[in-house]
């Protein structure tokens, strides 16, 4: 007769209690986490809440580093046009407040374009905000200095006309392509940049001469990556033009 040890027999059924509260706490734990992840709504809707919050952090993402800098930008627009012309406009002291706002506005720029697109920052206000931002600051700059006579008015035509021109010229091929920013091109913004913030400041002496010297390279720059950016568009066009062509003609094929 072959019998089972009673302590075989305990050992047994003391695995048996064990595996059925084991089981019992992972029925629990899954009845509690399927409580959590439910839907609010039945046949697998999402919650209503959902697409609320969303909606808030799309909202919320217009808010980032980068459109703050270039709303500062923005805001530095005015404060200093009413700077750079504060006591008839030739006040030194005034002039070096306008610089500090001209300054200020030229770093922010370099800056919140790489934030966005190092941070994946970019947004569609971003887009628009931006370049009006840097046309803004830059074209009341140029004619604050023209309007007080420290700067001709055909460097200021010059200047603002190529910009005003790319930017439509930009939008105008976009539908074939997009045109990249050169070395040339950003060689020329801080050119311009310099130039712009040394006619600000009230200098004399040799750095009046020096300033006279990096305008004319400003210019210079500014008509010369004018017309590259409109070879470009050209070839971008031709390019675009030819593709479709192409394409249509596979499919008639």
């Amino acid at each position: 007769m072959t019998g089972v040890p009673a302590s075989a027999a305990g050992g047994s059924s003391g695995a048996q209690r064990a595996r059925g509260t084991a089981a019992a706490a992972d029925g629990a734990r899954s009845e509690i986490s399927g409580s959590a992840s439910a839907p609010a709504d039945e046949g697998g809707k999402a919650p209503r809440g959902g697409k609320i919050t969303a909606a808030a952090v799309n909202q919320a993402s217009v808010w980032n580093v980068a459109n703050l800098l270039t709303m500062l930008r923005l805001l530095l627009v005015p404060g200093f046009v009413a700077l750079m012309l504060a006591d008839g406009g030739y006040d030194p002291a005034w002039r070096s407040l306008a610089w500090a706002a001209f300054a200020i506005a030229m770093i922010t720029d370099l800056f919140d374009g790489h934030l966005a697109r190092t941070y994946n920052l970019v947004t569609d206000f971003g887009k628009i905000a931006d370049p009006i931002a840097d046309k803004a600051i830059m074209g009341a700059a140029l004619i604050c200095l023209s309007a007080l006579g420290d700067l001709p008015w055909w460097v200021t035509a010059v200047i603002l006309g190529r910009e005003l021109g790319i930017t439509l010229l930009r939008f105008l091929v976009i539908r074939y392509g997009v045109i990249p920013a050169s070395r040339g091109g950003k060689l020329k913004t801080l050119t311009q940049g310099v130039a712009v913030g040394m006619y600000v400041l009230a200098l004399t002496g040799w750095l009046a001469t020096l300033r006279f010297w990096v305008m004319a390279a400003a210019v210079v720059l500014t008509v010369v990556t004018g017309l590259d950016y409109v070879r470009q568009a050209i070839v971008l066009r031709r390019r675009g033009i030819a593709e479709r062509a192409a394409v249509l003609e596979e499919k008639d094929a």
